[in-house]
């Protein structure tokens, strides 16, 4: 595995896929820095025009005008962790503009292989998995092209697929219905 630059990342988002990107996210919680004051907004339950979404939104509707699909499966706790019903509360826009985001219940993969790390998965030929530290901080990217990575890669990005749901569909569990 090599490393990828965020600027081979940027560019593999906006052009590195002729047909699909897929993307697979299975922590509860992340911290971005873009996000993070976003998301303190949030948590102090100040409004957030989501400007700062537009740039990707943007992105998203080219690709829809060029016939490429744009997935993403979350693997999440329930209840979602306070990172996961911020991130739930802003997908909208990206959906209008045509992602297709999905929602899983942790407890429904406990037989589904998964790799170590998130990752996209840009038309069956290139992964990229993102690599996070512990606090959610992302520390890197390495991107692979291996057969054995893309089967795994291909696999559980379609069993996590086949057991989401849509996120229209979506409502997340609160607190008093965990049992």
């Amino acid at each position: 595995m090599t490393p990828v630059t965020d600027e081979e990342f940027e560019e593999l988002l906006h052009r590195g896929f002729e047909r699909e990107a897929l993307h697979l996210e299975m922590r509860d919680a992340y911290g971005t820095a873009v996000e993070l004051p976003h998301m303190a907004k949030w948590a102090s339950g100040e409004p957030d025009d989501l400007e700062w979404l537009q740039g990707w939104c943007a992105t998203l509707r080219e690709h829809v005008k060029a016939s490429r699909s744009v997935l993403r499966a979350r693997i999440v706790s329930e209840p979602l962790s306070d990172y996961q019903r911020w991130s739930y509360s802003i997908a909208y826009p990206m959906v209008e503009a045509g992602e297709d985001i999905r929602w899983v219940s942790r407890r429904l993969v406990s037989s589904v292989a998964l790799p170590g790390n998130d990752f996209y998965l840009f038309d069956d030929r290139l992964a990229v998995f993102l690599l996070y530290a512990g606090n959610g901080l992302g520390v890197g990217k390495v991107r692979s092209a291996e057969p054995a990575d893309l089967r795994l890669c291909r696999s559980s990005f379609g069993a996590a697929w086949k057991l989401s749901i849509p996120h229209r569909e979506y409502a997340p569990r609160s607190e008093e219905h965990t049992s």
